[in-house]
């Protein structure tokens, strides 16, 4: 099957343009553009919900090329609002794959565009900053596009996190994917003899209330195998009726500008000293704010499975999957907190440690998905620090 039939235009805000052929859904999509340097782990990457209000770019020359499984996503759909790649492959190889990248992106209405230089899109964001694009199949008038493009307000004057949370509470209970049993459900029933004296001789799981701001599924798998007792919450649950329940909190990550979340850096405000916290990307960011500290935007942001992150604590170095655009200044919370983390690609600071409440937070991504398995021992220092609480 040929998936270059029908021409389309991405068009930046600063009038560059790029033309290809589309795929997937037909129409038109505004986003903030930016890039993934990931080699693989695209289906994560079209499900993160924090690339709600993005269009992405996948830097990797081919994409597709092991199709699409029900097992590998991070939500319950792709949230980007478009993708770019070099070259689209329709026809996968692999004994996963369920069904091809454009069908999945039609059935899920995502405008893909392929065929145009993603190496020369890149170094153009690189250079010049993030900025909106437009892709349209429709419309092949450039002045047109450019004007709706530069009318979009941009996803700093939007809460994208309302349009990704959850509605209401739910537990969760599926652990990490086996290559021999897929993403396992870690239900204690009592119907084996091992599983009921297992509940007999360890104590009772702690009990972790999660924030959905946009949570990536990895997460909470990486959370119950870690041995925790999972709770979802809305991203608007008050902070008092996640305290009266819970041992510990987690602050997820989640798309757009912190800044507009205010009625989570409130909820933040009230958790900080009462109960372990731990935020991830969105929720570090939210935590900053909360203690009465700055975020800034980067020029273009961390998007990929390869970046360098030092643990100032160990010495050791890391390799990490991160997506992010905004940072904390650590030099803006005024001695209240430690740096615990920092990325050796731009010496930006991404993790930080309360001095005096069991606080802490990192930037990057340690649940991965996709990306390198370096950090996971962020889940168990968590743990060492709730149980020690």
């Amino acid at each position: 099957m040929d998936t270059k039939n029908k021409k389309a235009i991405l068009v930046l805000a600063d009038g560059t343009i790029f033309e290809g052929y589309g795929f997937g859904a037909e129409g038109e999509t505004i986003g903030e553009v930016v890039f993934n340097t990931s080699m693989t782990g695209y289906q994560e990457i079209l499900t993160d919900s924090s690339y709600k209000g993005q269009i992405v770019v996948m830097t990797y020359t081919q994409i597709g090329n092991y199709g699409i499984n029900h097992e590998d996503v991070e939500s319950e759909g792709p949230k980007v609002e478009g993708f770019v790649v070099k070259e689209c492959f329709d026809m996968p190889s692999n004994w996963r794959s369920e069904k091809n990248l454009p069908a999945y992106l039609k059935e899920n209405r995502v405008i893909g565009i392929q065929g145009l230089d993603t190496r020369a899109l890149t170094k153009h964001i690189r250079d010049n900053g993030i900025q909106a694009g437009i892709i349209s199949t429709a419309d092949s008038d450039l002045q047109s596009l450019l004007r709706k493009v530069r009318a979009h307000p941009g996803i700093s004057s939007t809460d994208l996190v309302k349009e990704v949370t959850i509605n209401k509470e739910r537990k969760w209970d599926q652990g990490k994917w086996k290559w021999d049993k897929g993403n396992e459900i870690r239900k204690s029933d009592g119907r084996k003899i091992s599983s009921f004296l297992h509940r007999i001789i360890s104590p009772s799981k702690k009990k972790i209330a999660v924030y959905d701001f946009g949570i990536k599924y990895n997460i909470l798998r990486h959370l119950v195998d870690t041995g925790f007792d999972i709770s979802v919450v809305p991203a608007k649950t008050p902070a008092e009726e996640v305290l009266a329940k819970a041992d510990a909190i987690v602050l997820s990550n989640g798309p757009g500008d912190p800044e507009t979340v205010t009625y989570a850096i409130e909820n933040t405000k009230k958790l900080i000293g009462k109960k372990p916290v731990m935020g991830i990307c969105l929720g570090h960011q939210i935590l900053g704010l909360a203690l009465g500290g700055k975020t800034y935007k980067l020029k273009f942001g961390h998007h990929g499975g390869n970046h360098p992150v030092m643990d100032l604590t160990t010495k050791k170095v890391e390799i990490t999957s991160q997506n992010h655009n905004y940072c904390v200044d650590i030099e803006s919370l005024k001695g209240q907190v430690e740096r615990t983390h920092k990325n050796l690609y731009d010496g930006t600071e991404v993790g930080m440690r309360h001095v005096e409440f069991p606080v802490f937070s990192v930037q990057y991504h340690p649940e991965a998905g996709p990306g390198p398995n370096d950090s996971s021992y962020i889940f168990n220092r968590f743990k060492e620090m709730v149980e020690k609480k």
